[in-house]
This record gives C-alpha cells, sequence and structure tokens, in this order.
C-alpha cells in the first residue's frame, strides 16, 4: 500500500522537518502519528484523533485517518465537522506537505488522497459496516512512513492477540520507536477504565557493535563493514498500562462512550481545546493519557528540563513506571497544551494553512 501511494518529495519534507522539528530529551523532531485500527465497537469519542492534535505543540503531527467505515464518527468526519470553520482536509496533498509543516505543526493526511487506489474499496467497507483487513493495514501504512521523517508513533489494537503482531510488522518495517496499545476491553485506545496492554518497540545499543560508524548523522548507523554487527539494535518490550500510572482515576467506558455523531464529537473536541472541561472531566482524563503516552514514546518526557512556553513552571516530574518511562510527565505536558492555548493555536494554524492553499 506505501509502494502504491501518491509520491511524494521526500526529501524536501525531510528538510522542513529537520528545520521545524524541536528536539528535546530523546526526541528528534521528526514526525509522529496516534491511530487506531477502528472497529473496537465500543464507540469511545474519537480519542486518537484529539490526542494528535493535543500533542501538536511539542511534536510534529503526521495523523493519518480516514472517514469511518465501522463507527458513527471517523477521524476524518470529526475534523470536517469543526465550526466555525472547519480545515480543509483536500488540500492536504503529498504536493503541500511540506508548505503546511511551515506554518503548523499539524497536518492530517486523509487517507483517499494519500492512498487514490483505496476508492475501490471505499464503498464495499462502508456497505459491510464490520472491520476488515483495511482496518489492520490503514495503521500501517502512513504515507510519510517511506520518507525517512518519520520517528514514533503509537498504534491501537482492537484485539489482544494482534498486538504483538503489529510491533513485529512495524519493526520488520523499520519502525524504531513504536508502542502498540490495547485496552483490556478489547479496546484501540489506552483504557481509561483499568489496565492496557502494552508493546513497545526502542532502540538500544547493540552489545556486539565494534565501531567503524560512517556518518554520526546516518539514521541507519550504518558501519564500515556491510556484514559487521549495527550499531543499535529495535528490541520489544511488554507491559501493561493503567491510569493511575498516569496519576489519573479510573472511569467507566460508559462515561466516554457517546456513541455520538460527528457534529457532536468535534463539539466536544474543540471544547477541550478551548479548555473549557472541567479537569476532573472523564473525556478529558481519557484524551490526557493518550496524549501522555505518545509525548513518553517520542522520548520529550526523558527531559530533565522543560520550557514548553508561558505556564510552565518547568518543574519535570521525574517518577517512573511500566517500562521504567515517566507517564505522569506525559499528563503534565498534555495538560499544559490544553491550558496554555498552545494546542488551540496550532489547530487554528492548521484550519488556516489548509483552507489557504484550497
Amino acid at each position: 500500500m506505501r509502494a502504491a501511494a501518491a509520491p511524494m518529495d521526500s526529501k524536501t519534507l525531510r528538510d522542513v522537518v529537520k528545520r521545524k522539528g524541536r528536539k528535546e530529551g530523546g526526541y528528534r523532531g521528526g514526525l509522529c502519528d496516534i491511530v487506531g485500527t477502528g472497529g473496537d465497537s465500543h464507540s469511545t469519542f474519537n480519542i486518537s484523533t484529539t490526542s494528535s492534535i493535543l500533542a501538536s505543540p511539542l511534536l510534529l503531527l503526521a495523523k493519518h485517518g480516514n472517514r469511518a467505515s465501522t463507527s458513527k464518527s471517523g477521524s476524518a468526519d470529526l475534523l470536517a465537522s469543526t465550526s466555525p470553520r472547519a480545515p480543509n482536509l483536500q488540500a492536504v496533498t503529498p504536493d503541500t506537505l511540506a508548505k503546511i509543516y511551515e506554518q503548523t505543526n499539524y497536518a492530517f493526511l486523509f487517507a483517499p488522497v494519500f492512498h487514490p487506489g483505496m476508492k475501490h474499496v471505499a464503498a464495499v467497507r462502508k456497505e459491510l459496516g464490520w472491520r476488515t483487513i483495511f482496518n489492520l493495514l490503514g495503521p500501517l501504512a502512513n504515507p510519510v512512513e517511506d520518507t525517512g521523517a518519520m520517528e514514533a508513533r503509537i498504534v491501537g489494537v482492537a484485539r489482544r492477540d494482534l498486538g504483538p503482531v503489529f510491533a513485529d510488522a512495524l519493526k520488520m518495517s523499520g519502525a524504531k520507536k513504536a508502542l502498540v496499545i490495547c485496552g483490556e476491553e478489547d479496546l484501540d485506545e489506552l483504557s481509561c477504565a483499568g489496565k492496557s496492554y502494552c508493546w513497545r518497540l526502542v532502540e538500544k545499543p547493540n552489545p556486539a557493535y565494534r565501531g567503524g560508524v560512517t556518518r554520526e548523522e546516518d539514521a541507519d548507523y550504518t558501519t564500515s563493514d556491510d556484514d559487521a554487527p549495527p550499531r543499535t539494535l529495535v528490541q520489544r518490550e511488554d507491559f501493561t498500562l493503567a491510569p493511575a500510572d498516569f496519576g489519573l482515576p479510573a472511569h467507566p467506558l460508559a462515561e466516554v462512550s457517546p456513541g455520538k455523531e460527528p457534529h457532536e464529537n468535534a463539539a466536544l473536541l474543540l471544547r477541550i481545546l478551548r479548555n473549557e472541561m472541567e479537569r476532573d472531566d472523564p473525556i478529558l482524563h481519557f484524551v490526557l493519557m493518550n496524549t501522555a503516552a505518545l509525548f513518553v514514546v517520542a522520548g520529550i518526557c526523558d527531559a530533565n528540563g522543560s520550557s514548553m512556553g508561558e505556564g510552565d513552571d518547568g518543574i519535570v516530574v521525574t517518577e517512573t513506571g511500566p517500562g521504567g518511562l515517566r507517564w505522569k510527565e506525559g499528563v503534565r505536558r498534555a495538560r499544559w497544551c490544553v491550558e496554555s492555548g498552545a494546542a488551540l493555536r496550532e489547530w487554528e494554524r492548521f484550519v488556516e494553512v489548509s483552507n489557504s492553499l484550497a
């Protein structure tokens, strides 16, 4: 699917990302995505799409998504329903993507634009109304994956047995920084109700490495001897997470599963971005958890200092949880993105630039 995607100028995109990306902690400033397979039948609020916007003040987001096939409100349906002005998703194309990142950290990659061949199956998927293999392929087919600009991603799966399969598939396709997640309820998000299963890909030094790196900046750390052991290895680590690991209470899924139409979910999205929700609202907690996880996986929570902007006291939460990672620091940063208005500003810039390119 990626090979058949609409072609784009990879070098120009990489150059823009290199200039624009804000390096912090273990985050190198590359593109990130948070996406689920869908089809989990829980009809939760659009968590991953909202989390992608919340994360955009600190990360460069390449959110891959589509209209709903197995739910009421797909990611594209949600964004197209925002008011008073919605982004023009059709204007985000392989030719305009680099221009968009010049002006904002956020871009929504509408699947039909980047995968035009999928038009042949779209009508059948909609008519079937249940999950198919395309639910599984979509999260693995982000069109910027092969540009060399992709750095980190979270992929939610709706069945626990798919977790290690997805992690291994990502590793085989070259991913070095990823987290595959599945809520205990067969939910394709980190669950706000209880335990979630996690499979993390992380790059670590190879003890068999003998030296001989040809270029320090070489992303693959190739050696002078093609047969020599590589400098690093990508390993898989398995663990579980719960709301308490993020410093948050648990909430039943019934409280975050409104099963609403796109315009109703869009109103909820804008309430979050405008900081109009109570700090202890269950849907806000649900979004904060998943946004925090993306921050953790990208690596910015590894930083021992913090200078996000106005309203940031700079006090990093160094407490670690499962996987030895700073999940509570992720929540602190996610709250800042909401309460400072930074996420809303990135969203408004994306709306503006996408409409200007129409």
